[in-house]
């Protein structure tokens, strides 16, 4: 199957500056494609994996990747999808978001530490020797102010004002392009829908420079949202990052587990490597059996080990079923410190009290006629253990890990207890 014709069956593209020419080019010959990442932080959210995974498409067909990292176009600021102008970071923090990013690129992208399977570039590297003479003759010269007016990126921020550094944007970009077609033989870009106006503007560069026999293409991804009509990509603690310091591997799980069953079937389409026939499976389980949840299931699975690896996957797995059966005891102190992360957190000392008394000393019960009366009708469990002795008493020996304490009141109830 030509690549293409698999992303048309994954309803991955939205548009292509000449559908025809790009099928048979990439169905004739290994084309090098790029895609780009500002580094505009220290990690990149799952927002960020939508183009990136049509790019590993692009890998898994025999096709070569470049991944550009704008070392150079981050400290300028693309204006896309906002309404005001970006806070310029310092040099110092592009550079050290830079080295992140690309750490979790060679992650994504390299695999038996083979680093020929992918090309990473900054371009820092070939933009910071341009002075704003040579600038303004050699680039600016071949963009008309009116056509950049009427790029949807410029034209929705003519209302609230926008910068000559954000207006410039599509320029810098537009140099990529011609610079990755001159010297790594790149011949397609590809980007979110609301990078269409400056990929397109790198094919007209292109062209003016080289000749209008130049082979370049342009693909851009659909904009990806719930079926609620919400942007894809959020939680309800914010972003799902990729970085399992900002949103661990079990948070990261849970945040595929948890899609609704309208959207399953797309993502996994979209967002996992499954053939046809495993996807046409699982989506015929969503209709027959969707209280089972086989197919948020898989995509949990596929997407926690694409990003985090096996052990992660594993690892996340296990939490998912320590805290379905209440076997918390199974759970080392870092599994529990991932999977209570968002949970109401209270201190004790290590001191030894009876049951009553610290639950009210720790804050988890407001009364000790409340604490009484919980633990007396059995709806006190301590580490999964239910606790209906009166006379029972907590002791620095509970605490898993040495660290931590899990109460449940009733069935669903947690709190996360750390032993100062």
């Amino acid at each position: 199957m030509n690549i293409i014709d698999e992303l048309e069956w994954r309803d991955a593209i939205n548009q292509q500056s000449d559908a025809e020419g790009l099928r048979k080019l990439t169905g004739n010959k290994a084309v090098s494609l790029y895609c780009g990442v500002d580094p505009t932080g220290d990690s990149m959210h799952v927002g960020h994996l939508i183009p990136f995974i049509v790019l590993k498409r692009f890998q898994l067909a025999g096709h070569r990747p470049v991944i550009l990292i704008g070392g150079a176009t981050g400290t300028i600021g693309d204006p896309s999808g906002r309404a005001s102008e970006r806070t310029l970071q310092t040099m110092e923090q592009i550079e050290a978001n830079v080295d992140a990013l690309t750490k979790q690129m060679k992650k994504l992208f390299v695999t038996d530490n083979d680093a020929s399977q992918v090309r990473l570039v900054n371009n820092y590297d070939w933009t910071h020797q341009i002075n704003v003479i040579d600038f303004l003759r050699d680039y600016g010269k071949n963009f008309s102010i009116n056509t950049m007016l009427a790029k949807d990126v410029v034209a929705s921020r003519l209302e609230s004002g926008i910068s000559f550094t954000e207006f410039s944007y599509q320029i810098l970009q537009s140099l990529d392009y011609l610079h990755l077609f001159r010297h790594e033989d790149v011949q397609l870009q590809i980007g979110g829908s609301d990078q269409w106006g400056n990929i397109t503007s790198g094919l007209d560069l292109i062209r003016k420079k080289e000749g209008p026999e130049a082979e370049a293409y342009a693909l851009t991804i659909p904009l990806m949202l719930k079926a609620d009509g919400t942007k894809f990509g959020k939680s309800a603690g914010g972003a799902v990052w990729l970085d399992p310091d900002k949103t661990t591997p079990y948070e990261f799980y849970q945040f595929w587990a948890n899609t609704d069953d309208r959207d399953v079937v797309k993502y996994l389409k979209y967002f996992t490597f499954l053939g046809k026939e495993e996807i046409e499976a699982l989506a015929a389980k969503v209709e027959a059996e969707p209280h089972k949840r086989e197919a948020q299931k898989a995509l949990a699975e596929e997407m926690t080990r694409f990003v985090h690896g096996e052990d992660a996957l594993e690892q996340a797995k296990r939490i998912t079923a320590a805290l379905f059966s209440g076997d918390i005891r199974s759970l080392t102190a870092d599994e529990i410190e991932q999977g209570f992360k968002e949970m109401p957190t209270f201190e004790a000392s290590k001191e030894t009290k009876n049951i009553v008394d610290w639950l009210v000393d720790v804050g988890i019960a407001p009364s000790k006629r409340q604490a009484r009366e919980d633990v007396s009708a059995g709806a006190i469990y301590l580490n999964g253990e239910r606790i209906a002795d009166l006379a029972f008493d907590v002791t620095a020996e509970h605490a898993i890990g040495g660290r931590f304490i899990i109460i449940r009141k009733g069935k669903k109830k947690y709190s996360l207890v750390k032993l100062a």
